[in-house]
């Protein structure tokens, strides 16, 4: 239990590093070149936008830091899975921000933000948690661990014990 609370912290310091880049960008954007006065899906698109560099900040975050331990060798592969959960993650946000701005009528700055940026984030942190520690993070699902080959010294196993180091002629002989 101490472990999962552990990662959680871990989880939402790197989020919180995430909130500012995608809250930061999200406003300017939405102020300036993509406010809904310049263009009408103006608000969406730069949701997507901060969102995007901030999906790029979390994996990093998330994948030396938070899930450090568990992060694999086919980095592609976990960035990939990763992107995946993201972009799921970020349509709970988009559709929070959709529906409070073009179906219910709140147009203005806050209502803008408390859709996507509380409410929004809190529903798309609580799915992208459990699915980056059920899949993307799960060594059960995708054999070797990074650490386990960065961090081991050869002829170490796993659980820190010594193993023999056969020769080329231990073998020969092992096929009699």
């Amino acid at each position: 239990m101490r472990a999962l609370l552990n990662q959680f912290v871990r989880f939402g310091i790197v989020g919180l590093g995430g909130l500012v880049v995608d809250v930061a960008v999200f406003n300017i954007l939405r102020l300036t070149v993509l406010a809904p006065e310049v263009l009408h899906e103006g608000p969406v698109i730069a949701k997507v936008i901060s969102t995007s560099l901030a999906i790029i900040a979390n994996w990093m975050g998330n994948r030396y830091w938070t899930f450090g331990t568990e992060r694999r060798l086919q980095a592609w592969r976990e960035g990939v899975e990763f992107t995946i959960v993201s972009i799921a993650g970020m349509g709970i946000g988009l559709l929070c921000l959709w529906v409070s701005h073009y179906v219910l009528g709140y147009t203005s700055l806050l209502a803008d933000n408390v859709a996507s940026n509380v409410i929004g984030l809190a529903l798309g942190t609580a799915f992208r948690f459990t699915f980056y520690r059920l899949w993307v993070f799960n060594p059960r699902f995708h054999g070797p661990r990074a650490v386990e080959h960065t961090m081991r010294p050869a002829g170490v196993s796993p659980l820190g014990r010594v193993q023999a180091v056969a020769t080329v002629d231990d073998r020969a002989h092992r096929d009699d």
